[in-house]
């Protein structure tokens, strides 16, 4: 997962004086941050240093990492005349993930980049309810009483973060992944109906790129096959569902990725080894699996654990 690298010392070092969002926009921060886990713990892909909100903010909207809470927005968007107000992204913005990218490819030799972005309802959650919500209440209550205006919204939100998918790849990443971490939220009908599209949307900026497409969504159990429908490769799915049970919603024919629980990474290690093998049995049901956490790691994970982990995986492959 793409927070791989937050629980390692030398990541901590890298960040002291420099803001999370800086970070990201720092060509050779993002870049040697991105490197770290790869150099550490040996895994198969790296993926790219970033935020689900750099989109946002490189398309004008003022945001900013707050400690503990996480992204907050100074002006949330809550009525149409805010959603107008929204600023296309200029193609020179994304100059700074450009760098990154080739940064970080240029270094990685045979190791893959993943790049990644967050999906429209995610970046549509954070801008309504202007922070980090357990339920989104003020997005999901603009979905159904304006739907003109959250449609609007959506293809803004589908549209910046398409562009900046589609900058990674271009830059030379070499498969893209979708992430809606708030899509646990909605119904399988309600997805289909007011953010699919949108999400669809997203991922055809990719059109004219042959890359692999992983969409994953926290809490995704519910609408795991609508999601899959919107034209990913690769399925993510959380620590909620086994695998097993996931290929089985999903027709047995889409490769998927996850599912670790990342409250187990401070277990003792027999209790986690028994986890990572049963999530790896569960996985051989599927067309092909990328073991993976089921969300991102805790900050204050050992490190060794998540060597051990690959170490482990490697060895059952």
């Amino acid at each position: 997962m793409r927070q791989a690298g937050r629980s390692l010392p030398e990541y901590r070092e890298l960040r002291v004086g420099n803001a999370m969002l800086d970070a990201c926009l720092t060509p050779e921060l993002a870049s040697e941050i991105t490197l770290q886990p790869v150099r550490r713990h040996g895994v198969d892909a790296a993926i790219l240093f970033s935020d689900i909100v750099i989109p946002l903010k490189l398309a004008g909207v003022s945001v900013e990492i707050v400690p503990g809470r996480g992204p907050v927005i100074e002006h949330p968007i809550r009525t149409p005349s805010d959603v107008a107000a929204l600023r296309p992204l200029d193609p020179d913005a994304l100059q700074p993930i450009i760098d990154a990218v080739g940064l970080t490819v240029s270094q990685l030799g045979n190791t893959p980049l993943i790049g990644f972005a967050g999906a429209p309802f995610t970046l549509a959650s954070y801008l309504v309810e202007g922070g980090p919500s357990k339920d989104q209440l003020r997005a999901r209550t603009l979905m159904f009483s304006d739907p003109q205006t959250w449609a609007t919204l959506l293809n803004w939100c589908a549209d910046v973060t398409g562009a900046f998918l589609r900058a990674q790849i271009v830059a030379g990443a070499s498969a893209a992944q979708l992430f809606d971490s708030w899509v646990g939220s909605l119904s399988e009908m309600n997805y289909v109906r007011r953010v699919a599209p949108h999400s669809k949307r997203a991922l055809d900026a990719l059109r004219g790129l042959d890359v692999p497409k992983v969409h994953f969504g926290v809490g995704s159990g519910e609408v795991l096959y609508a999601m899959r429908a919107i034209g990913a490769d690769v399925m993510g799915v959380d620590w909620r569902i086994p695998l097993d049970e996931a290929n089985r919603r999903l027709g047995g024919t889409v490769p998927l990725q996850g599912n670790i629980d990342p409250a187990l990474l401070a277990a003792p290690w027999k209790v986690l080894e028994a986890h990572v093998r049963d999530v790896v049995e569960r996985g051989r049901d599927a067309p092909s699996h990328v073991v993976n956490l089921g969300h991102g790691v805790p900050p204050e994970t050992d490190p060794d654990v998540l060597t051990r982990i690959v170490q482990l995986v490697h060895e059952l492959d």
